[in-house]
Order: structure tokens, then C-alpha cells, then sequence
């Protein structure tokens, strides 16, 4: 079924019939984010799947405190919610210009970067106007019920006082679950004394940028492109407010962001089915060296910063600002006069020091949020975690719960430690959110893409081993494995997954809705998929098995997928 135009906004509602009765979704999603909206986008045309989303937030929200005039995403306008596994989906950026008649101005914008206030305005869009989102509506609790094979979702529904008021609770059923909590602002334990009116996350930063008003030394600790793009905004301000800055951050230099092309395949589907295969201890080593990819900044805010501080010493002029690298702040005391102490160190040098300072922005990264939805299943011990208390999450991005649920869960951002640095990256949501649908309903949702890296990330398919002795040592001859290994991470090279079209508008499906747990569903809609037994991460991540889709059902395929990118995720003190 092909969605109604989105140029035509649907009216809102609290409550659809669909949500009403006790027939289980096959999907639930939890949080409304850009990627769970990525997925509900590609998941609403799809006959035969019933899905729904909720978010407890009365709105679409996309980092509201750094949406600052001139700033834009880090990803070409192609990473939208949709255009990279289906570019014909009506709810595609493209499309979004067309229905607000800015086609033509885009076409003469000539850039591939948008700005982030008109992200964010697209994803607003898209999100008012799908039929399968649900704001103002929180998931408190999921539970698994054994008896009946479905996980109940409790939900807490705000009425017209919005959050602060009463709420209308209501349990949903759902047979599987999709987590796009994704994260929330780092403070570091410095801090957590200071005073929020004289020390705040660059997350706030337009909201609390008059309580700067009155500083005389202005201070921001953290050189990702969120740090970066507030030490700009206070420097082009510096001639009227007459503030002294300071940047410092603990990384080595003011580095760029890691863009050359072949950098960038590091951002593919291909890295991340590689990175996935490698043992957790080796993942957890290579995360923290990988900090030019996802907490650097562009090479375009770098050259504003240096090409103002360079116009503003002609003739000789200072300029109240300093630039420190390599510093630690381990410490922050408020003085009797209000005014704050940072305790640093020059990592090199190992010398202490101290910079006395007005206000401090914090641009010290995201960390992922804790799903607490899940407590009742951990204090079940229904969850397998890893030896640090992390999600074990498999390559379909399935959390690993006891054999007994068999019903999946799925987690959108919340898989940094076992998929790698594109976990928050805009340009992977639509290819994550197409894997997830295509292990839903076995292979019958979207076309995943093949291999499409130049850069081969393991050892070639086709190089044989150098026996060393050992008894599980392959013999040279041995020709390469395409399939899954057992530790449940994709083999390298893996062939593509075949898959086509299909299901839900949030409402009932037609011809006799999906046929579940495996069976076939009727006039062409696609079942949806068998849960398996997810009894930990070394299942075999098997592929599902898949039947050629009707050409009408089948999309153009390629990659795509969340930090946002807007502020760096995990930025460096």
C-alpha cells in the first residue's frame, strides 16, 4: 500500500483504533529519534506488518540547544531517514523539498551538506505526518509473557497538561521490540557540583546562552564539532559581549574529522559487518583510536576559526582567546566570588595548572542512555550481558535475551562497543533500520546492498591461511567461508541478503493482515519472520531465508545510517 501524499497532513490524534485493541504489533519501537523515525518511515509502506512507535516527548526533537544559524550536518542530505535503501519513499528529503515548494532553491544551494535547522525541520515532517508515531506517549516497562509469546508494553500516555499532568496508562502487545533511546548529555563528575546556571552541556547551549551574558571569561572544554561550533559562535560574538576565551581539550590537537573518501568507507556497511566478526576484547581497543571519525571536527569550522582569529591580529592585535590542546581538567572548585577554579594538566608536559573562569560549556560528548524499559527482564536474568554489563547485540542488531523469549529485541545507537564508530553516524539509519525490517519479516522487506567498499577491511576471502600449528588451523587450500561465523559476527565478504518490500501503515493490514511465526501471509503480503531463540551471541547470526518479492514490491538498495551526527558523540575533556 503506497501512503497517502505527505503533502497533505493527516490529523493529529492521541490514540488510533489500531492502538486500541489487544491484536499484537509485530514491531514496538521505543523512542523517536531519527533513527526509530527512519524505520518507522521505511516500515509504514510494507503490507502485512503492524508497527508503532512511541515517544514521550510532545514532538520531534533534534539536538534543540545546537541548532545554531550557519551549523549543518556532517552527512550529504542523501544519509536522510530513507533515500539510501529506498530513494523513491515519499518520505525522502527530495520529497520534503517538493512539498514545501524548495526545489529550486536547493537545486541553486549547490551543497550536499543542509543545514541542521532544516534537518531538523525535515525530520519534523516527516514525523507529524507518518501514521505509526505516537508522541507523548512513554514506555515505561517491557515485560515478556511467557504464556501468551509476547512482550507486554506498558505505556503512559500524557493528556492535554503534557508531561507534568496525570497520564492514561495502557499496555500494548507487541512480538518484538525495537530500542531507539539513543544517548544523553556526558557531565563529567568534576562538574557535578558546579552549579548548571554557571556550567552547562553544549546539548543547552542555545537555551542557556544568556547566562553568559554576564561573564567576563568564558570557557568551553571539549573539541568535537559541537565544542568547535560554540567556540565559534562566542568568538564571532567577542567584539560586543568583550569576553576572554578558552578552549581546552584533551586530544592531541584541534583535529579535523577523517573525510577522504576512502576514510569514510569505514561508514559502510562493509566496515561495520567487519568489525562486528572481531573478538569484543580487540573491539573494545580499536573504539578509543578511532576518535578522528565521529569526535573531530569539520575541516570547514576549523578554517572559520583560524580565519577569524587570523583577520582579528592585523596590525598587530591580540586576541582574548586561548586555544590548549592536550590539557585534562580533573577538577573544578567554585570559589567564594562565584568565579570557577578548572584543575588541569598538560598531559605531555605533566605539569598542573590552574584557569580561573566565569561559566563553562561543556562539550563533552553523549553517553548511551541506559534502557531502563528492559529492568524487568534483567532482574528476571532474562538478558545475556557481557563481562562489563553491556547489551550482547548481534549482526542484526538483535539483543541477546534467554532461549525461553522468543521474541526479539532490537536495539537503534545503542551498539558502539559491539558494531563500531557508525553506530551514531546519520549515513548507516536507513541500511540498520532495512536489516532490522529484513530479519522481521525474513528477508521481505528491502534489498540489502552488497558488498560496496573498495577497501578490503579483513583478510581477502580468497588469501589462505599460514598454518601455525594450531588444531583448528584452516589448510591453505581451503576455499573461503561465505557464510556466518559462529561467534555470530558476519563473515567478511558476506553475499547479499535477498529481500523485497512490504508493511505497515500502522493500522490493519489488509487481505487478512501478516500470517506470524513463519507462516505464509496471504494476497502477497509477506509473513512476518520466526522469532529465534536468542540465547546469547553465539547464535549464529543465520540468514533468513528469503523468496523472490513481486518487481512492483522490490527497492533500490544501498547504504545508509545516528549522531546524528550533530554533536559528537563521546567528546574528548
Amino acid at each position: 500500500m503506497t501512503p497517502a501524499s505527505p503533502a497533505v497532513p493527516r490529523p493529529d490524534h492521541a490514540e488510533s483504533t489500531a492502538d486500541a485493541t489487544t491484536e499484537p504489533f509485530d514491531l514496538v519501537g521505543v523512542g523517536l529519534g531519527p533513527f526509530n523515525l527512519s524505520l518507522a518511515a521505511l516500515a509504514a509502506p510494507l503490507p502485512g506488518v503492524r508497527t508503532v512507535f512511541f515517544e514521550r516527548e510532545n514532538g520531534f526533537h533534534w539536538h534543540p540547544g545546537l541548532l545554531l544559524e550557519g551549523t549543518t550536518i556532517q552527512v550529504p542530505f542523501l544519509a536522510d531517514l530513507v533515500t539510501l535503501i529506498d530513494p523513491t519513499s515519499p518520505w525522502s528529503f527530495l520529497s520534503y523539498l517538493r512539498a514545501h515548494d524548495r526545489l529550486f532553491r536547493f537545486y541553486f544551494y549547490e551543497r550536499f551538506h543542509i543545514p541542521r535547522r532544516e534537518y531538523d525541520d525535515y525530520c519534523r515532517w516527516v514525523a507529524r505526518l507518518l501514521p505509526n508515531t505516537r508522541f507523548g506517549s512513554s514506555v515505561e516497562a517491557v515485560v515478556w509473557r511467557a504464556d501468551r509469546g509476547l512482550f507486554e508494553v506498558a505505556v503512559a500516555d500524557a493528556g492535554e497538561a503534557g508531561a507534568a499532568g496525570p497520564h492514561t496508562r495502557r499496555r500494548v502487545w507487541a512480538r518484538n521490540v525495537v530500542l531507539g533511546l539513543g544517548t544523553e548529555p556526558s557531565v563529567p563528575a568534576a562538574f557535578a557540583d558546579i552549579p548548571r546556571s554557571r556550567a552547562f552541556h553544549s546539548a543547552d547551549y542555545l537555551a542557556n546562552r544568556h547566562l553568559l551574558a554576564d561573564a567576563r571569561h568564558v570557557t568551553v572544554i571539549g573539541s568535537g564539532q559541537s565544542g568547535a561550533e560554540v567556540f565559534l559562535d562566542l568568538l564571532r560574538a567577542q567584539p560586543d559581549t568583550g569576553q576572554e576565551l578558552s578552549w581546552i581539550t584533551r586530544t592531541p590537537a584541534f583535529a579535523p574529522m577523517e573525510y577522504s573518501k576512502l576514510g569514510l568507507e569505514q561508514f559502510t556497511p562493509d566496515f561495520v559487518r567487519y568489525f562486528h566478526g572481531l573478538p569484543q576484547e580487540t573491539k573494545d581497543g580499536l573504539v578509543p583510536g578511532q576518535w578522528q571519525l565521529y569526535r573531530a571536527i569539520d575541516a570547514e569550522t576549523i578554517a572559520a576559526i583560524y580565519d577569524l582569529l587570523y583577520e582579528r591580529t592585523v596590525g598587530g592585535a591580540t586576541v582574548a582567546a586561548t586555544l590548549m590542546p592536550n590539557v585534562a581538567v580533573h577538577d573544578a572548585l567554585t570559589r567564594d566570588d562565584g568565579r570557577i577554579v578548572l584543575c588541569c594538566r598538560h598531559r605531555d608536559q605533566d605539569r598542573a595548572f590552574t584557569v580561573d573562569t566565569d561559566r563553562v560549556v561543556l562539550a563533552t560528548g553523549y553517553t548511551p542512555r541506559r534502557p531502563a524499559v528492559l529492568d524487568p527482564l534483567a532482574a528476571a536474568g532474562q538478558l545475556d550481558l557481557d563481562a562489563h554489563g553491556r547489551l550482547r547485540i548481534d549482526a542484526r542488531y538483535r539483543v541477546a535475551t534467554e532461549a525461553g523469549i522468543t521474541g526479539r529485541i532490537y536495539v537503534q545507537n545503542g551498539e558502539l562497543h559491539t558494531h563500531g564508530v557508525g553506530a551514531p553516524d546519520l549515513g548507516l539509519g536507513a541500511w540498520r533500520a532495512a536489516v532490522i525490517l529484513d530479519d522481521l519479516t525474513g528477508g521481505h522487506a528491502y534489498p540489502l546492498p552488497a558488498p560496496s567498499a573498495f577497501t578490503t577491511f579483513g583478510v581477502p576471502p580468497a588469501a589462505a591461511d599460514i598454518p601455525d600449528g594450531r588444531a583448528d588451523a584452516a589448510p591453505p587450500d581451503a576455499p573461503p567461508t561465505r557464510g556466518v561465523p559462529a561467534n555470530g559476527g558476519p563473515a567478511t565478504n558476506r553475499g547479499t541478503a535477498t529481500s523485497s518490500g512490504p508493511a505497515t501503515n500502522g493500522g490493519t493490514a489488509t487481505n487478512g493482515g501478516p500470517a506470524t511465526n513463519g507462516s505464509t501471509a496471504t494476497s502477497g503480503s509477506p509473513a512476518v519472520a520466526a522469532s529465534p531463540a536468542t540465547a546469547g551471541p553465539t547464535a549464529p547470526d543465520t540468514p533468513p531465508t528469503t523468496s523472490a518479492p513481486p518487481a512492483a514490491r522490490r527497492r533500490v538498495a544501498a547504504v545508509a545510517a545516528g549522531v546524528p551526527v550533530g554533536p559528537a558523540a563521546g567528546a574528548a575533556l
